[in-house]
């Protein structure tokens, strides 16, 4: 399947994942070793993508993350109750 492209950033949560990583005090190896146990597969390499916007997620992966580094998809994202 052909990926199309509009822009650079191919997702939005991409800096609020690293942040929620530092939070945590695991490095991205750490962080895709223990994705790895959720059978969920992010190598350090793509995580860095990720993390800078330049690599897609998958719901699956947002999941996962959420539940490794212990935030909610609203964190990842950037919502707060006081928006909806």
């Amino acid at each position: 399947m052909k990926r199309i492209k509009h822009s650079k950033q191919l997702n939005i949560i991409g800096s609020n994942v690293r942040k929620a990583r530092r939070n945590a005090k695991l490095s991205q190896r750490e962080v895709s070793e223990k994705l790895e146990l959720q059978a969920v597969y992010i190598c350090r390499g793509s995580l860095s993508r990720l993390e800078h916007g330049r690599r897609a997620v998958t719901d699956l992966e947002i999941n996962a993350i959420c539940k490794l580094l212990r935030v909610s998809p609203n964190d990842l994202f950037g919502w707060n109750a006081a928006a909806t």
